[in-house]
């Protein structure tokens, strides 16, 4: 199954000279979701892993999912205010700006091996900061794990300097 087929390009969205790339449609279909599972799962197999987390939101889709079928648990990464409990935060840069992470200060720790998984890797800023905060509570993190990259983008060399194995399951190449 060509799981691209899957993939939506909304123009101009959410700005003028973006083409956003839709997941939903690949959501939408039991079959697709399944394959593109499967496909995370051939990736990472279980035990290369013993947590999966997800970042705020597309993220908490794939990453769940993932869990679920390996028997893993899943450590939800969020925007700040999110989680109840006490946590830790790390600011990272954006085009214009900065924004930020938490997470639960007791989601992992010292000798756990935690996949980060997301939909879509683009400059990879949520996932340098997602690695940051994995490993700020003692942590190792096991891999990175994309259902789309933005390959012209170049995320993925930001975060294979930073030392983390990436795979992406689509590649966009250009704009």
């Amino acid at each position: 199954m060509n799981l691209a087929e899957y993939i939506r390009t909304v123009p101009d969205f959410p700005k003028p000279g973006i083409g956003f790339k839709d997941i939903t449609p690949l959501l939408a279909s039991p079959e697709a979701f399944r394959e593109c599972i499967t496909q995370c799962e051939a990736a990472y197999p279980a035990e290369g892993h013993d947590r999966i987390a997800g970042m705020e939101s597309r993220g908490f889709l794939f990453g769940s999912a993932l869990a679920l079928r390996q028997g893993r648990g899943f450590l939800p990464i969020r925007k700040p205010g999110k989680l109840p409990w006490e946590c830790i935060r790390e600011e990272y840069e954006l085009e214009y700006g900065t924004d930020a992470l938490e997470i639960h200060k007791d989601a992992c720790g010292p000798g756990d091996r935690v996949l980060l998984v997301d939909d879509l890797l683009a400059t990879g800023g949520t996932l340098m900061a997602s690695a940051a905060l994995v490993r700020r509570l003692g942590a190792e993190v096991a891999g990175v794990l994309c259902v789309v990259e933005l390959d012209f983008l170049q995320g993925r060399k930001r975060l294979e300097a930073a030392g983390l194995k990436v795979h992406s399951l689509l590649h966009v190449t250009g704009e």
